[in-house]
């Protein structure tokens, strides 16, 4: 990212989400058969949140689809055992329904794959129902096996940025699903972003822009588990549903990887036995949708537990208990994030380019790509939904003392950093 683009995007980011959404069409996606600069990427798709597929040219040399693969475009069940073994990986059963998803359970993968084999054999059926390996931390426990290498549209990536810093999670995903598995409609965590890579076999998406998912709650408020189940036109039940549009369905071919923006409920069907390589993942062009959505849930729990508001002393703070069991963050979370990721792209800019060399590692290669320009427009990111949070009420209440910065100090040495570069 060079200057002149580092204002059009800050000029382009301040636009409301109306806005940006009106010039989107939410009937079609659009299709990138060949490398494009990454700066048209981020103004085309990421910034306006629009959905788009890449062809297969982007993962053909890929370890992961020469070694997983057999050469008929199957699972390679060998090669796969040979690699994890009897690695525990979660298994969900697309059969059975528990609190609108799939219930799982934990199994060897070796056991995994003698069922998936068996539900071949038995011609895409098993009494055991029909098994999907779903949200498996393959990256983090193998990430020395050099399967893949996420492509630079998708580089600046502050979710796992964040939590490969505290060494405690990640959001990076293999999926490995037999013919006929499938995942119930839902937004991504946080509403981030997500983006999918067969490895072999096909799925077929069904895509709804951000707020169609209103009409498609039941009469107590809960999204729809199935989008297409013949009860969604009970209006007794789905008073709204006729008000929806219809969704965006996408057929995603082997070694194509579709980019799913911030908030776009979907549902998902493996086609054929398929693979797949997902990350969620969010920056400074969907910052402001984590913050929104942040706000929503806080709101939600507050109206849950209202009557023991004058009774509770730390009634706030236990709101925000609550919402970070429910989502995985709260408030104070949420700033150590931004805190997070403002000093790494502080650190990078006061080392770059006379001391890059010192500055090593998988997010020194990203931010080195993606360039000192692009750094300064995290920051401004970070900035303006910083100055929000700090004139936030339910913020404000908050006991901070966990915090191990103070906001206007940061903040202050956020806006020198950004001085120096534009």
């Amino acid at each position: 990212m060079d200057r002149e683009t580092f204002h059009n995007c800050c000029s382009l980011v301040k636009m409301s989400r109306q806005i940006k959404q009106q010039h989107c069409s939410s009937h079609f996606i659009e299709y990138i058969e060949k490398e494009i600069p990454y700066t048209k990427f981020f103004k085309n798709y990421l910034i306006p949140n629009h959905p788009c597929m890449f062809s297969k040219r982007f993962t053909e040399d890929w370890n992961c689809r020469k070694n997983w693969v057999t050469d008929e475009g199957k699972p390679n069940f060998q090669r796969l055992l040979h690699e994890f073994d009897d690695t525990p990986v979660p298994v969900a059963n697309c059969n059975a329904k528990e609190y609108n998803s799939n219930p799982k359970q934990i199994m060897p993968f070796k056991e995994f794959i003698q069922y998936w084999r068996d539900y071949i054999q038995n011609g895409h059926s098993s009494p055991k129902g029909c098994l999907y390996l779903k949200d498996w931390h393959m990256h983090r426990n193998f990430s020395d096996h050099n399967n893949y290498k996420t492509p630079i549209y998708f580089s600046s990536d502050w979710l796992n940025e964040y939590w490969d810093t505290i060494e405690v999670d990640d959001y990076r995903f293999v999926y490995m699903g037999p013919k006929g598995s499938w995942t119930p409609f839902h937004a991504d965590v946080f509403r981030s972003y997500s983006w999918s890579a067969n490895i072999c076999g096909r799925k077929k998406w069904l895509l709804y822009p951000p707020g169609q998912e209103e009409f498609l709650r039941d009469c107590h408020g809960n999204l729809a588990y199935d989008v297409t189940a013949p009860v969604l036109q009970d209006k007794g039940l789905y008073a709204q549903f006729e008000e929806a549009c219809q969704p965006l369905e996408i057929i995603q071919e082997a070694g194509e990887i579709i980019f799913v923006p911030s908030g776009w409920h979907h549902q998902v069907y493996n086609l054929e036995d398929t693979i797949s390589i997902n990350h969620n993942w969010l920056n400074g062009c969907n910052l402001d949708i984590m913050w929104e959505f942040l706000q929503k849930e806080l709101s939600s729990v507050q109206r849950e537990i209202e009557e023991w508001r004058d009774t509770m002393d730390t009634w706030h703070q236990h709101c925000q208990v609550i919402m970070k069991s429910c989502t995985g963050i709260d408030y104070v979370e949420f700033a150590s994030f931004l805190k997070t990721i403002a000093n790494n792209r502080i650190s990078f800019l006061n080392s770059c380019p006379r001391n890059a060399d010192h500055y090593q590692g998988h997010l020194a290669e990203s931010l080195l790509a993606l360039g000192p320009h692009h750094a300064a427009f995290d920051l401004q990111r970070v900035l303006y939904i910083f100055e929000t949070m700090l004139n936030n009420e339910d913020f404000k209440r908050l006991d901070l003392t966990d915090l191990s910065f103070k906001p206007e100090e940061l903040l202050q040495v956020i806006r020198d950093a950004i001085r120096i570069i534009v």
